[in-house]
């Protein structure tokens, strides 16, 4: 049996955020969902797609709440399409649950965007989902990414980052 195991093809570690450093939730913007039946699928069990949506619209609602449109960072000539992403699922939602979307901007190199994310029950009793979501500046028109953040959107994350940090 241990034989057999060996053989068998390994799966590479996530680099999704390991759960020990999600237990201090200090500066985290908080998003309430509920798994509604559109989430799940016939047993009831929410998709794994539908958690990808939810860290997006928690992202998108952590901007909002300081002021920050997402459609207006757009209308600057700035998309900021995902470029990389990282989940690592530790239980199932199911439907009618209710859970948290906790997300921060974690950190901003060059054109980059990094976001940390957990789910998890409204108690903190259960976790659900950790991720990682990495953001990248693509200049609209030109369709390439940019060499720099432009000062606008520079200063707006600025404004993210120090209301995370009060």
């Amino acid at each position: 049996m241990s034989e057999e195991k060996s053989n068998q093809p390994q799966l590479s570690p996530t680099s999704a955020i390991d759960t020990p450093t999600l237990r201090a939730f200090e500066n985290w913007f908080e998003y309430l969902i509920r798994a509604q039946p559109h989430h799940t699928d016939y047993a009831g069990v929410v998709w794994h797609g539908s958690y990808i949506a939810w860290l997006e619209e928690a992202r998108i609602e952590c901007l909002r709440s300081i002021g920050i449109e997402f459609a207006d960072l757009v209308a600057l000539g700035c998309d900021l399409p995902v470029v990389d992403l990282s989940l690592r699922y530790h239980r199932a939602i199911r439907l009618g649950m209710t859970a948290v979307v906790r997300t921060r901007m974690s950190e901003v190199t060059g054109v980059r965007i990094n976001w940390d994310y957990a789910i998890e029950s409204p108690d903190r009793q259960e976790l659900y989902v950790t991720a990682k979501v990495t953001l990248v500046a693509v200049d609209k028109e030109r369709g390439k990414i940019m060499r720099q953040l432009p000062t606008t959107v520079q200063d707006a994350l600025a404004r993210l980052s120090g209301s995370m940090n009060n």
